[in-house]
């Protein structure tokens, strides 16, 4: 069998306070395969973000294993995008340029990064926008170069952290629709954290519900409505389904801490 995009193991985070060491996340047996959509919910503050940076090489965990196709995952690397709900745009950068700079930062060709920076500014509807510069964009436009400058480094699997979370509610389920095409386009295994029940049926393949700290899988629950998936979808019988069995282990993770 091959080895799956990503998968963790005996992950262990620890905070310490007045001396103490308290658990704060306890992962194992995680895995994505290649080309699956996985969201990732649970309590506030029980620990999904920690989560997603300990999968990204941002933090390191006390104990545990993390692999990207088997190879072991020491710290931050161009295998995985990183998104974060701040758009993080160089402000004296333009579109083109915030776009680039991944690029630019790993070495690339100039023709390479002309090249892929012209892909993406197109994929993602940006091309009239390339002088523009952040301040005159709006938060979707902005959260659309912020994925570009993902995606043009062509990782293996992209995490996401609560991308959409400062959006309005329109503008958010916009944004979902795109993200959901351009993965049916990209086929990027894409690991994706919000506090959004509904946003986390309509987009996952799969929803891995966290438990209250130390912050453990309850259960995955396997997202079986059809691809490819429109905002309509939400309007379903079994979307409303899903949406109340995940609010219901969300609500009693909650109240155990």
């Amino acid at each position: 069998m091959d080895a799956p995009a990503l998968q963790a193991s005996g992950l262990r985070k620890n905070y310490t306070k007045s001396g103490r060491e308290f658990p704060i996340l306890e992962i194992d047996g995680f895995a994505a395969r290649e080309g699956e959509f996985i969201t990732v919910i649970g309590p506030s503050g029980c620990g999904k973000s920690t989560f997603l940076h300990i999968l990204g090489g941002f933090i390191p965990a006390e104990e545990g294993r993390i692999e990207v196709y088997g190879r072991a995952v020491t710290g931050p690397g161009p295998d995985r995008g990183m998104m974060f709900q701040e758009f993080a745009l160089y402000p004296w950068r333009t579109v083109a340029g915030n776009v680039a700079w991944g690029l630019e930062a790993q070495g690339f060709r100039k023709d390479d990064i002309d090249q892929r920076v012209e892909r993406f500014l197109g994929m993602m509807g940006l091309a009239e926008f390339r002088n523009h510069y952040p301040a005159e964009l709006s938060g979707g436009m902005k959260q659309r170069v912020a994925l570009a400058r993902v995606l043009a480094f062509d990782p293996k699997v992209l995490l996401m952290d609560e991308p959409f979370g400062a959006l309005d509610a329109q503008t958010r389920e916009v944004m979902q629709a795109e993200l959901t095409a351009l993965w049916e386009r990209t086929g990027k295994t894409i690991i994706f954290v919000t506090h959004d029940i509904e946003e986390a049926v309509y987009l996952g393949d799969r929803v891995v519900v966290l438990t209250a700290r130390p912050a453990r899988i309850r259960e995955e629950v396997k997202i079986e409505l059809p691809r490819p998936r429109d905002l309509t979808i939400k309007k379903s019988i079994a979307c409303h389904e899903y949406r109340n069995r995940i609010w219901d282990m969300v609500r009693s993770e909650a109240a155990r801490r």
